[in-house]
């Protein structure tokens, strides 16, 4: 190929950690073709931040987003690169994506799940990293990756479930993650 050629080889992967069901590192993959029906198990993360009311800060998808775009869904979300550790990876994603990352963040567990997107036809088939944590006062959301935040308090938050499209996998980890976010907010009422 000369210099003059187009190359498909400047598009750059971005590969995924692929796991066992005991979250034990089996290989990688590609990240659409990880997600692609019927899904490959792979590493990822979810981040539940509060403000120190205990009000949960929800992020709705950009637009522009190949998965589940426009929905609501938890504060951050992702996969870490293989070999980085989830901790890790939930404090950067989370810095990147609302331009603040969180004041303070802990493990909350790990949940794994199936849940196919009708919408887009893609397969969430993950071994999540759960992560619950304060947010900065304020956000400064990254329009490529979020559309719009908005803190809520569990009863705002069930009426905006009932009213507004979430992602496939925001009840699954939400569930998951409340023992610990009732620990860390005992008065928010989670």
């Amino acid at each position: 190929m000369s210099i003059s050629e187009p190359s498909t080889l400047t598009t750059t992967e971005i590969l995924l950690e692929l796991v066992d069901t005991e979250g034990r590192t089996i290989g990688t993959a590609e990240k659409l073709s990880a997600h692609r029906s019927p899904g490959q198990l792979h590493r990822a993360f979810s981040v539940f931040l509060f403000d120190v009311q205990g009000r949960m800060l929800l992020q709705q998808r950009a637009l522009g987003k190949y998965h589940s775009p426009g929905v609501w869904s938890n504060t951050c979300c992702g996969h870490p690169y293989p070999g980085e550790p989830p901790f890790v990876a939930a404090a950067r994603r989370t810095a990147e994506e609302l331009g603040a990352g969180p004041v303070r963040l802990q493990q909350a567990g790990t949940v794994t799940y199936n849940h196919p997107d009708e919408a887009t036809g893609l397969v969430e088939k993950e071994y999540n990293h759960l992560f619950v944590g304060v947010a900065e006062a304020e956000q400064h959301p990254d329009p490529a990756e979020i559309a719009d935040v908005l803190f809520v308090t569990p009863a705002e938050l069930a009426e905006l479930r009932a009213a507004k499209p979430f992602s496939a996998w925001f009840g699954t980890v939400l569930e998951a993650a409340l023992p610990t976010v009732r620990e860390v907010f005992p008065t928010a009422g989670w």
